[in-house]
C-alpha cells in the first residue's frame, strides 16, 4: 500500500500563508523558497504551501477538504478556539459536538478548512 507523506495547499500570498501557519503550528518552515514552503507536521507528514500562480500544470478546483488536528481534551480545544478567534482567524464553525467528537472549524487566508477536534470515545 502506498501512503501519502504530504498535503499541499495552493495559496495566493505565500508570505501571508507562511505567517499564518507559522503562528498556528508554532513551528518554522523546514524548506522555504519564494514559491513553495514546507512544514513538518510529525509522523512523516508535511504541509506544503505552493504559490497558486506558479503551480504546474495549473490546478483547477476539485472540491473541498480539511486538514484535521486531534486535541487532548475539551479545555485545550476551547482555549485554542479562543486564541484563534482573538487573532481574527475566520471561524466557519464554533465549537460543537458531532458524531466524531467535540470540534471547531476555521479557515486559513485562502479559505482552506482546518478542523480541530477531540475524538469521541
Amino acid at each position: 500500500m502506498t501512503r501519502p507523506d504530504s498535503v499541499i495547499y495552493y495559496v495566493e500570498n505565500i508570505e501571508a500563508s507562511t505567517d499564518f501557519y507559522t503562528s498556528l503550528l508554532g513551528a518554522s518552515t523546514e524548506f522555504a523558497s519564494p514559491e513553495y514552503v514546507q512544514f513538518a507536521l510529525g509522523n512523516g507528514l508535511t504541509l506544503g504551501l505552493w504559490a497558486r500562480h506558479t503551480v504546474a500544470p495549473a490546478a483547477t478546483p476539485a472540491g473541498g477538504g480539511e486538514l484535521c488536528f486531534p486535541l487532548e481534551d475539551a479545555a485545550t480545544l476551547d482555549a485554542l478556539f479562543a486564541s484563534l478567534q482573538s487573532k481574527g482567524v475566520t471561524v466557519a464553525q464554533a465549537p460543537t459536538t458531532m458524531c466524531f467528537g467535540y470540534n471547531f472549524l476555521v479557515q486559513d487566508p485562502d479559505g482552506h478548512r482546518l478542523r480541530f477536534y477531540v475524538p469521541a470515545m
